[in-house]
């Protein structure tokens, strides 16, 4: 009998020590709460961020007597970002027929003699463009580097290859334009032509490589991540290695 009350009393203890206690699971419920509402709430704030932002800057270009406040008892938060949409698209339009054309084109020409102003607008409009631009001198493919050495690979994002001025500079072989980002902020990092022999290409989208890169490898692109985690490294080791034979292979 005491042998049964040992093996009971043995049998409730570790019941109880592998049942999670109440403490637990109200960490593990608060735990996958902020999981599911924190991007949420980020996501909503950025949002009226930006609206709020946008109707900043457009709400006092618009009349008194125009503004919805003004029949209304309380503020309507995005009225601001609907002109300025509304604008946009008006502009669009307007600069696509002749006359607005000739129109942007004669305000282009007047900001290029500008000394302080050209180079800015310049820079900035080359810098638009390619953000919303559908050409090949948007970012279009995804590669790792050997950066910053040996057997350390980092992701570049390619464009496309430099203009005759510069490739007339660089040693002889094909190079192309590359833009390494930083981590977890991608809209920081560092330019800079690389041979495209030394460039090894993945299979993966700009966005998901964004996605890598913000969360500092947490969320790997598409699949398991183990095995995607994997499957690049092996990308990188394999291209290694070939470039390792190349360099051992004497020279006909």
């Amino acid at each position: 009998m005491a042998n049964d009350g040992d093996q009971s009393g043995n049998v409730s203890a570790g019941a109880a020590k592998g049942a999670p206690g109440l403490a637990s699971r109200l960490r593990n419920y608060f735990l996958t709460g902020l999981v599911v509402a924190g991007p949420v709430a980020v996501t909503l704030w950025l949002i009226w961020w930006v609206v709020t932002w946008v109707d900043s800057l457009v709400r006092p270009l618009i009349p008194i007597a125009y503004r919805p406040e003004t029949y209304l008892p309380i503020n309507v938060p995005g009225f601001g970002l609907i002109i300025a949409f509304v604008a946009l698209t008006l502009l669009g339009f307007f600069t696509a027929n002749l006359v607005g054309g000739k129109l942007v084109n004669f305000g282009e020409d007047l900001l290029s003699r500008m000394p302080i102003v050209r180079p800015i607008y310049r820079t900035i409009k080359q810098i638009f463009q390619t953000l919303f631009s559908s050409s090949d001198s948007s970012f279009r493919q995804v590669g790792l580097v050997e950066f910053p050495a040996p057997g350390m690979w980092s992701l570049v994002f390619l464009t496309q290859s430099p203009s005759a001025a510069i490739a007339a500079h660089l040693p002889e072989g094909e190079h192309v334009s590359a833009f390494l980002p930083c981590t977890p902020n991608p809209t920081t990092g560092f330019f800079f032509y690389v041979p495209r022999r030394d460039v090894v290409l993945l299979d993966i989208t700009v966005e998901q490589a964004m996605t890598l890169l913000i969360s500092a490898g947490i969320i790997q692109p598409g699949g398991d991540p183990q095995n995607r985690l994997a499957a690049l490294a092996e990308t990188a080791r394999t291209a290694q290695a070939a470039r390792s034979a190349e360099a051992t292979t004497p020279a006909q």
